[in-house]
């Protein structure tokens, strides 16, 4: 008889982004070849000036550095932000080890065990991992794909607020649904957050990623909320360096701050050799972010048109970061994906989505969406969308009654 582990460890979610992992890897061994739309990982080159630091490094020692980041990589960070209209210092950042550990940490230093915070839902599904580790409650906020993902009106965002709420949390370019927040919608939250005396957590790691001239606006942009504000962000989506796992937290809190040391502290230092590496990126030249924008743009532009040649498909063209939520014809998104990986194949290829149901707290909403990644490039994103298309259309005529189909016809 084995020790029971902890209620938190069993009421962890499964990610709905790797959760079919085994079951694409049974089609691969099958000898079919998976296209991943179901994983932000890009493909774009790290610029040159990231490796380069890299390959430069030669302590002797690779020794600890401060628990709130390497001088360094702070002040380059304070550069960097300054460059995008925010104004802190190096002692309003504290780096993390990856965007992960700064929301982490958000939610550690912001509510006790058994507080809330609001998040509008469909949301980065990692939060919810987060907040259990911290024994902190999400409680969803709903938004609709016919709304394009934006906020829903104040009274309806302060009905979700009780006596434990603590906190907004909210991504924006947003994950999973590139929504773009208008500066608006950023003084609602401000003002329900000064209000109800809230802590306002901006993920912002998707800060470049905006398309048709559009700009995000910072937590850090509003005036007079600075003991409210606390803005999350990371290298890896910006310099195309997942496996980097620098991060950092950044607020005008200084006791936030000072608390949050501690915990820096207990962890003792983020890993040094890629501070160094994340500090060089800073001066990657503008025609690399530049070109990363235009990239995503036209791929954005590719997957949203194919999803809008699904019939009954709904999907307001994204704002930003590289990803969709899409409303497809379909009665489970979870079965949906499992049957591409397991029964349909065009000319031994098939996609993988991601299920959208997963990116909600709320039981049984998003069931007929699935969240697409456009990080491929243009002639394997193409061929994906048709596929899926023509996965779509298939997967309704088996659940209508009629013979399955197998489609066998090249794809051009």
């Amino acid at each position: 008889m084995a020790p029971e582990i902890s209620e938190r460890a069993q009421k962890v979610q499964a990610s709905p982004i790797r959760k079919l992992v085994p079951i694409a890897e049974a089609a691969r061994e099958k000898g079919r070849k998976v296209i991943h739309l179901n994983i932000g990982q890009p493909d774009i080159p790290t610029p040159d000036r990231m490796l380069d630091a890299i390959r430069r490094f030669d302590e002797k020692v690779l020794a600890y550095g401060h628990s709130a980041g390497l001088a360094e990589y702070r002040r380059a960070l304070v550069r960097y932000y300054a460059r995008h209209g925010i104004d802190v210092d190096s002692e309003n950042i504290l780096v993390t080890i990856g965007g992960s550990e700064a929301i982490l940490f958000a939610f550690l230093a912001t509510g006790s065990v058994g507080d809330e915070v609001i998040v509008p839902e469909p949301y980065y599904t990692n939060y919810d991992g987060f907040a259990s580790m911290a024994g902190i409650r999400i409680v969803p906020l709903t938004t609709r794909a016919e709304d394009g993902f934006h906020l829903p009106a104040m009274e309806q965002i302060e009905s979700r607020i009780t006596d434990r709420t603590v906190g907004i949390l909210f991504s924006n370019p947003g994950n999973p649904t590139g929504v773009i927040y208008t500066r608006e919608e950023m003084e609602m939250l401000k003002s329900i957050a000064l209000q109800r005396d809230l802590f306002l957590m901006s993920d912002e790691v998707y800060r470049e990623f905006a398309y048709d001239g559009d700009t995000p606006t910072s937590v850090l942009h509003l005036d007079g909320i600075e003991p409210h504000a606390i803005m999350l962000d990371s290298v890896s989506k910006r310099y195309s360096a997942c496996g980097a796992r620098v991060g950092c937290l950044v607020s005008r809190n200084q006791s936030l701050i000072a608390s949050l040391m501690k915990y820096a502290q207990a962890r003792l230092c983020p890993a040094t050799v890629e501070q160094t590496a994340a500090a060089a990126a800073i001066d990657t030249p503008d025609s690399y972010i530049d070109g990363v924008i235009a990239e995503y743009q036209r791929r954005r532009d590719i997957c949203h048109e194919g999803v809008m040649e699904i019939p009954g498909a709904v999907c307001l063209k994204p704002k930003g970061a590289f990803y969709l939520v899409a409303k497809l014809p379909i009665d489970d998104g979870d079965e949906f994906a499992r049957w591409m990986l397991e029964s349909f194949h065009v000319d031994n290829e098939t996609v993988m989505v991601a299920p959208a149901a997963g990116f909600y707290g709320t039981p049984g909403m998003g069931r007929d969406e699935v969240r697409l990644a456009y990080v491929l490039e243009e002639k394997t994103l193409r061929r994906a969308m048709r596929i899926l298309r023509k996965g779509v259309e298939v997967y309704n005529q088996e659940r209508g009654g009629r013979e399955p189909t197998q489609e066998k016809t090249a794809m051009k």
